[in-house]
């Protein structure tokens, strides 16, 4: 099917291309897209022959036929991406359909070989001159009739690809020896080239098929994650419409559904373990080997590996919703996308076919104005056209981007887009959010510093009452102490409660106004926490983040304060690792926090961060950590950023690089997620390092690819025009210089963060 995405005032179309082989092509079809009414932005990718149509809303069908249409006017096939999937497993008589024109083509070209074999062994197979004919002319015009398509096609459109220069070196090979025969004299001892012009053309499919082949690995990733899906799911009695237990397509359910999941199968859906206990295995979401545990209340994603229990999961999220979809389409966007190099690679092949075309003609007449026969000077120029192919040049980029975010994405590691990509290994700088990203994320209530003749359990249960609504880690650490302490705490025992962004929540319990929040906060109300203040101090230093309850009563103008609330948090087992690592690395670090001086400074020191060196950034407001990220890019500096909540998403945004860490499924960090350009699906400090690495050694890749494809055509072109090589090995030099490039990419295939 072809993928449309229809948000309100956009489409987005993902369409499978056929026919495309180089650079050249994909130039051609971006052009054709492009000049589509309602098409705001066209990208091809080469590597996964398929483009990503961006267009006004509208009549979405409609604009899915004028994009075929568009197609296939530019000499291309348009497909589904399911059908180009499906083709290249079909079989004939247990040959692969694909390969059929290359093995038919090793058959009729075998023999015309036969020469250059005597050669070696000082016999004398010349085939006679009719024979090479019959053999070499179905492979010129029948195998090699995709190759005159798609180069009149080219012309039409006055570009080139290609598909035109093999079509014209072959065709003048193959004339070239049919006129020789034909003005021959019976008895000529005869030198044809019809082996030039059917090998030329039975290596250049050769090469597309182990091409295809290859692209098809780096494509891997996304068929791995697509395959975790199950098909079947056991949806358990409503006691309303079902009474028993029914087998159904995971396609028919619905939130609030409640399945069962069987020792060894697959969840069917995201969603919360309302029965039984388990252990999930998320290596192929997360990249994390260990099993993790899941009881009642735990969320489990799709297309994770249920353990030993069996357990009843509430469906949560389905379809595009899912965990899981959202993972694929994150891998298909960035390996759709475009890297910044490619526009560089993009201008080349614009102007590559004219000039190659320009260097042959100039080859030929050179070599007749130094006096060689015209068959001499013509199999020369036919040498430099086969030889100049721009394959290497259109796949180097797109080749790696995808092997490089496929493994990424098997190892937790998902990038948004190819410009995350390239840019990630540039990264300098790298700023992390504290709670939740460096440290776990789960404080606990530690200290309650009652006032002078206030009960501490009334405070408790007063603060509890308040925050019972609230989502906030702090929030929770305070109602999970009232319930250690068998407090009950009603949900609507606060009224007109309300959350003051960066500083704390108001609200009315029990006929009084209270606030409870930031030390900050207590400043800007004007709270005088008298005897108070000196113990706050006390507890900061000691790292400790501390809050002030306070209480207004009806009528009274001032505050009034109640206590004292410190809580502390652990850093994360492998954050100091990672600190230590980013820091061999040379990177420039920071923490940037919103709690107090004291509290941050404490928990840098744990962390291994140097206070005295400015990397503690603390006491910053949710909405000023955008500005933070701006002051540390000053001076060129690189940013990273590293966050897992909503009050993070600005400053991921304004981050060079922003990598956001889930540690659930659903909830804050997704906010966070479309706000970065790179996701780690594990909330693990060490990935930084890990996404870096990857990184680095893609954008790598893509400048080996591109080196070698410059460099086989400035050696190659010159090397053919001066005559050193035949046509024969121009073909075969061309054909594996496209293999080549995409097997040096796969090689990222092998990738794994670095040991711990």
């Amino acid at each position: 099917m072809n993928t449309i995405t229809t948000p309100a005032a956009s489409a987005q179309i993902d369409l499978g291309i056929g026919g495309m082989t180089c650079a050249s092509c994909v130039l051609r079809v971006e052009k054709a897209l492009k000049k589509q009414p309602g098409v705001l932005e066209a990208t091809v990718n080469l590597a996964t022959e398929s483009a990503r149509v961006l267009t006004t809303g509208g009549d979405a069908p409609e604009a899915l036929a004028r994009i075929k249409r568009a197609v296939r006017d530019a000499g291309y096939e348009p497909r589904s991406m399911e059908a180009m999937d499906a083709a290249a497993d079909q079989r004939w008589m247990g040959v692969s359909v694909d390969f059929l024109p290359v093995l038919i083509g090793i058959v009729l070209s075998a023999p015309l070989v036969l020469p250059m074999v005597g050669d070696l062994f000082g016999k004398h197979w010349m085939l006679p001159a009719w024979i090479q004919f019959v053999l070499a002319t179905p492979v010129q015009f029948v195998l090699g009739a995709r190759f005159y398509r798609a180069g009149w096609h080219a012309l039409k459109a006055r570009s080139g690809n290609m598909e035109l220069l093999v079509s014209i070196g072959t065709t003048a090979a193959w004339a070239l020896s049919t006129w020789l025969w034909w003005r021959s004299e019976p008895g000529d001892m005869l030198h044809l080239y019809f082996e030039a012009s059917a090998v030329v053309i039975t290596l250049v499919l050769l090469g597309k098929w182990l091409e295809a082949r290859a692209k098809r690995q780096t494509t891997s990733a996304i068929r791995a994650l697509q395959s975790l899906r199950p098909e079947r799911a056991h949806l358990l009695p409503d006691g309303i419409r079902r009474t028993e237990i029914t087998d159904v397509s995971v396609d028919e359910l619905l939130p609030g559904d409640v399945v069962r999941v069987l020792p060894g199968e697959r969840f069917a859906a995201d969603g919360t373990v309302v029965q039984g206990s388990t252990q999930a295995d998320e290596s192929m979401l997360t990249g994390e080997a260990m099993p993790v545990l899941k009881e009642v209340g735990d969320g489990v994603t799709g297309g994770s590996l249920n353990g030993e229990g069996a357990v009843e999961v509430k469906v949560r999220a389905i379809g595009a919703q899912s965990v899981l979809a959202q993972i694929i389409a994150l891998v298909q966007d960035a390996q759709a996308g475009k890297a910044p190099v490619q526009r560089m690679v993009d201008q080349v092949a614009a102007v590559f076919v004219p000039v190659v075309l320009v260097i042959a003609l100039i080859t030929m007449l050179g070599w007749l104005w130094t006096g060689a026969p015209m068959e001499e000077a013509l199999i020369h120029a036919v040498a430099v056209l086969v030889i100049a192919c721009p394959c290497a040049l259109g796949l180097a980029t797109p080749a790696a981007i995808m092997a490089g975010t496929g493994v990424a994405a098997k190892h937790g590691i998902l990038i948004k887009d190819a410009q995350a990509l390239e840019i990630a290994h540039k990264v300098d700088t790298v700023a992390f959010d504290k709670t939740g990203t460096l440290t776990e994320g789960h404080p606990r209530l530690l200290v309650i510093e009652a006032a002078e003749g206030v009960d501490e359990l009334a405070v408790l249960q007063a603060a509890a009452a308040l925050q019972a609504q609230s989502s906030h880690p702090l929030a929770r650490a305070v109602v999970e102490a009232a319930a250690a302490r068998s407090l009950t705490v009603q949900t609507d025992a606060a009224t007109d409660v309300q959350a003051v962004s960066g500083r704390g929540s108001q609200g009315t319990v029990q006929g009084s106004l209270l606030a409870l929040g930031s030390l900050r906060w207590m400043d800007e109300l004007h709270v005088d926490l008298g005897p108070l203040s000196a113990r706050a101090l006390v507890l900061q230093q000691q790292g400790s983040t501390v809050s002030a309850l306070v209480s207004q009563t009806t009528g009274a103008s001032g505050w009034s304060p109640m206590a004292l609330l410190a809580f502390g948090d652990e850093p994360k087992a492998g954050a100091a690792a990672a600190i230590a690592e980013l820091r061999a690395a040379g990177m420039r670090l920071f923490m940037v926090s919103g709690d107090n001086q004291g509290a941050a400074m404490a928990m840098a020191t744990r962390l291994g961060l140097r206070a005295d060196a400015g990397e503690v950034i603390a006491e910053v407001l949710p909405g000023d950590k955008a500005a933070v990220v701006r002051r540390l890019k000053e001076g060129g500096h690189v940013v990273s950023m590293i966050g897992d909540g909503v009050n993070d998403a600005p400053a991921l945004a304004a981050a060079d690089v922003g990598m956001a860490m889930s540690h659930s499924q659903g909830g804050s960090s997704d906010v966070a997620m479309h706000a970065a350009g790179i996701t780690l699906m594990r909330g693990d400090p060490q990935m930084v390092a890990a996404a870096l690495d990857i990184s680095r050694r893609t954008v790598s890749k893509i400048r080996q690819n591109l080196f070698w494809a410059f460099a086989y055509n400035v050696a190659g072109i010159p090397l053919a025009a001066l005559g050193f090589l035949s046509p024969v090995v121009a073909g075969a030099a061309m054909a594996l210089s496209s293999v080549s490039v995409v097997s040096n990419a796969l090689l990222l295939k092998r990738w794994k963060p670095p040991q711990r």
